[in-house]
């Protein structure tokens, strides 16, 4: 039977994974009620940013073959610039695996450099084990396909084996500098029309400003938000929503960096819902009263009644509800309740529902198919290459407007900002000005 030890490195890395996810499941089941909530928070962090190194490993262990291993064996290796390319190999590793433990020790009122640094290298990181997956699948294709495998030359081989690396490296950097252009400018301002059925007269063409997945964290911070808000104050909304994922820190921490959301006053009220990150902060409770503090009401599985202006007979029903994290995270007090969210909304007035995850808007067509707009982010667009393909995947509604039956429609926002990477390919950051349209 084969020890511990003589296991190849990337089986030893996956075994710590598993070891670590296992790990995290018993915490989540025996330990959430008997840890304080700081503690329990850490503990929750440090397992998610040691289970992403333990599968970051293997990845890295094939990057430094590929990129270093194979030079050491040519006749690069003995070139000046080889041990400067090994340094900055090791570097680049460093830093992308350093990323998940900035929201640990790093996370300020604006982004320090190193934080950027490791998150941009963290992308960078993706879209080259992207790329050195992709060629050596063309290659070995080629291989079998050719049948000229065995009879190739050494010579030959090897300069195929040393363009492999350098042709991944080049489109990396240019991927990497081309995505972080596109994340560094300011959202774009998508404006949409959604008819919604029973929507009264005295509200055709209100104006609802949708926000999602700002992140505000290691790479997001009060300038960025500032400049968010600024842009949301100039479309004059008559709501502002915010469907989750504002934050990845503590409300104490982050506290100077959202104070610009005090400036949101819209008429008829800014309105938040839960996503995801919020639960892994462990914090939400905070997180409300600070929003409450700033006149942002949360919508924990409740409802409101948004009246005309013009008549308060005519109103229309806006609901929203926790994220599904919650419930798999077993956070106590939380977790996504329809019936509750909806309670007092009936078929005889529109409503709109706010859900971060599309696959909780589909959830709630499914139970409640009367709904007539849901509001949703979550995906980011897939933020960037090529994660889009596996949020497509992932999940039944992924970016813009989609017609479901004949008087639903969902929303998904493709994000207003970013989660950690400070990258965006084949997706562009969006505040959403959404005109309702009564029949």
């Amino acid at each position: 039977m084969i020890s511990f030890k003589q296991l190849p490195l990337e089986a030893k890395a996956a075994v710590a994974a598993g070891v670590i996810f296992f790990s995290m499941m018993l915490s989540r089941s025996y330990l959430a009620e008997q840890l304080e909530l700081r503690t329990r928070r850490w503990l929750l962090r440090l397992q998610m940013a040691l289970f992403a190194n333990a599968l970051m490993l293997i990845g890295s262990l094939h990057v430094w073959r590929s990129t270093v291993t194979t030079f050491s064996r040519s006749s690069a290796a003995s070139s000046f610039c080889f041990m400067p390319w090994k340094i900055a190999v090791f570097m680049f590793l460093a830093l992308a695996h350093s990323s998940f433990f900035t929201l640990l020790f790093l996370v300020a009122e604006e982004p320090y450099f190193f934080s950027l640094a490791a998150y941009t290298c963290l992308g960078a990181y993706i879209i080259l084990i992207f790329f050195l997956f992709a060629l050596g699948s063309v290659e070995q294709a080629y291989k079998f396909l050719s049948g000229r495998g065995a009879k190739a030359g050494t010579g030959n081989k090897n300069s195929r084996t040393a363009m492999k690396p350098v042709l991944a490296v080049m489109l990396t950097v240019v991927l990497t500098v081309v995505g972080l252009l596109n994340a560094s400018r300011p959202p774009t301002v998508n404006s949409v029309e959604v008819p919604v059925h029973k929507l009264p007269s005295t509200m055709n063409n209100l104006k609802v400003v949708l926000l999602s997945d700002i992140h505000m964290g290691p790479t997001v911070g009060k300038t960025k938000l500032a400049m968010i808000v600024r842009m949301v104050k100039a479309l004059k909304p008559d709501i502002t929503v915010i469907v989750g994922d504002l934050t990845d820190s503590e409300a104490e921490i982050m506290r100077p960096a959202v104070e610009p959301l005090g400036e949101l006053n819209s008429p008829l009220g800014t309105y938040f819902v839960t996503g995801n990150h919020e639960y892994y902060t462990s914090d939400v409770s905070n997180w409300f009263e600070l929003l409450k503090s700033f006149n942002i009401r949360p919508l924990h599985n409740e409802n409101v009644k948004i009246v005309s202006p013009k008549g308060t007979d005519d109103w229309f029903c806006l609901a929203g509800v926790d994220d599904i994290e919650a419930d798999v995270l077993r956070y106590s007090g939380h977790g996504m309740d329809l019936k509750k969210a909806l309670r007092g909304c009936s078929s005889e007035h529109a409503i709109v529902l706010l859900a971060h995850q599309p696959v909780a808007a589909k959830w709630a067509l499914q139970e409640r198919p009367d709904i007539n707009l849901i509001l949703s982010g979550h995906t980011h667009g897939g933020q960037m290459f090529p994660l889009n393909a596996g949020a497509y995947f992932l999940n039944p509604f992924f970016v813009g407007l989609y017609k479901v039956g004949q008087n639903t429609f969902v929303y998904v926002s493709p994000g207003t900002m970013y989660f950690g990477i400070p990258l965006r390919l084949g997706s562009r950051a969006e505040i959403t000005e959404i005109i309702l349209r009564s029949p």
